[in-house]
């Protein structure tokens, strides 16, 4: 039940008072002027927002992550998906060792800490998993963050100061763009991939002076599936005797021949000197991440990385699956799933390139299909989800203007079959609404 109470008018206030019938309590809450001004300027950009058809909604999911999934529908209904939205690149989300690990985790160790690291929050499982992590890539140490969000916004403001520069490649995660706008080291930005621009930004940063150069850069970049190459940026580094730091967050756990990433996909992994990376993709699926290096730096961050000193310690539930995840990894329990997912990339984007489709990327499991136009990407997508296939358009701002796609991620868990309905549906709707012609190649 809502009453309105007027106040004098005097204080320019309105009370909204809600009454509960059940228990008869009252709580009441003051509309004023500001607030008023504050919800019409959300409104307004809200609007604008749907009127560019950018507008995004975020669909209900009934069951656990896999290649096949139910989705809640506006009326309430549940329908059968295939799933090509996920980033669970080898499909251990739902694997049943990932799952018991981290039940038996919460078993031993709880819920949760409720502490931060440094003061009760550290567990012999966090140890444990920063070693195995630390293992993993041979490094010398390991420190574990909440998100990789958290670890690239720790980073750049503990080890850089204005004496150094950073050097971004221009297609960079926002995480670490937002990382870098928290230091006060001198910024420049080079063009995708585009080695004769580092390079002249690289001069730029000398005549600067700068102490310290670091290149930072995504080792794959998660909206065009597009592999930096990482091994013509050490080669650039090393001339101008500068540091190398690279988001994995898209090539952890299956990119090289042991999972070991962009690194190890070039046979540059004695070159990389930092290496940030998630817990959240193909590592289980779950949240966390992660920097792994040299021991100073970790010390440094363990003492100066605000979201770290900060923020609460992972779950233990959250420690188990990674922990599970990266056992399986290096077992050969996974061999298969590297075949599996490679596979299904190279005829996922054969199939809609035969049939006339632009994808962007360098055959990774990210295979953009471009659209370009934002309503047009929003509609596909829908339309999609009619014939049981879940997929997402993406359009600005997470993707520049005029380059509204869907992102399609293939994952080892997806059917040869699941492939091919997938191909059939972008086919049949991409003649629908004239995105391809009426005949294809296939």
């Amino acid at each position: 039940m809502l009453r309105r109470i007027v106040s004098p008018t005097s204080l320019n206030i309105t009370r909204r008072v809600i009454v509960s019938p059940a228990s008869a309590k009252v709580r009441t809450m003051a509309s004023t002027n500001a607030q008023s001004q504050f919800n019409q300027i959300l409104k307004s950009e809200i609007d604008s927002i749907k009127a560019a058809g950018t507008y995004k909604s975020e669909r209900v999911i009934v069951s656990p992550q896999n290649s096949a999934i139910k989705v809640a529908g506006k009326d309430g209904k549940v329908s059968p998906q295939i799933n090509f939205c996920a980033n669970n690149y080898l499909g251990l989300a739902d694997h049943p060792e990932v799952i018991a690990r981290s039940k038996k985790f919460l078993d031993t160790h709880g819920s949760g800490l409720s502490s931060v690291r440094f003061i009760c929050g550290t567990q012999d499982i966090h140890k444990d998993l920063e070693k195995q992590i630390t293992k993993f890539y041979g490094t010398e140490d390991t420190i574990l963050y909440a998100s990789c969000f958290d670890a690239n916004a720790g980073i750049f403001e503990t080890i850089l100061t204005d004496q150094d520069a950073v050097i971004s490649d221009a297609l960079n995660h926002a995480s670490i763009i937002d990382g870098i706008r928290l230091c006060k080291a001198k910024r420049f930005r080079y063009k995708n991939c585009d080695m004769s621009d580092l390079e002249a930004r690289l001069q730029e940063a000398d005549k600067a002076g700068a102490r310290l150069k670091l290149i930072a850069t995504d080792g794959v970049f998660s909206m065009d599936g597009k592999i930096a190459p990482l091994d013509k940026i050490c080669d650039i580094a090393e001339k101008y005797n500068a540091l190398i730091f690279v988001d994995d967050c898209h090539s952890t756990g299956f990119m090289g021949p042991n999972g070991r990433g962009t690194a190890e996909y070039f046979g540059v992994q004695d070159r990389v000197h930092i290496v940030n990376s998630t817990l959240g993709k193909a590592l289980g699926g779950a949240a966390g991440g992660y920097t792994t290096g040299c021991k100073e730096m970790i010390d440094l961050l363990r003492n100066r990385s605000r979201p770290y000193l900060f923020s609460n310690s992972l779950p233990p539930a959250v420690v188990g699956s990674a922990s599970a995840a990266l056992d399986l990894i290096e077992s050969a329990k996974t061999n298969g799933l590297f075949d599996q997912l490679w596979g299904n990339t190279k005829l996922f984007r054969k199939l809609l390139g035969d049939a006339g489709f632009t994808i962007k990327g360098d055959n990774h499991p990210i295979s953009p299909v471009m659209l370009g136009d934002a309503r047009l990407a929003s509609e596909f997508a829908d339309k999609m989800l009619q014939r049981g296939i879940y997929v997402v358009g993406f359009s600005y701002p997470v993707v520049p203007k005029g380059e509204a796609r869907i992102r399609v991620q293939i994952s080892a868990a997806h059917t040869e079959d699941q492939i091919r309905q997938a191909a059939d549906a972008f086919i049949e709707i991409g003649r629908e609404l004239g995105v391809i012609g009426a005949k294809s190649k296939l």
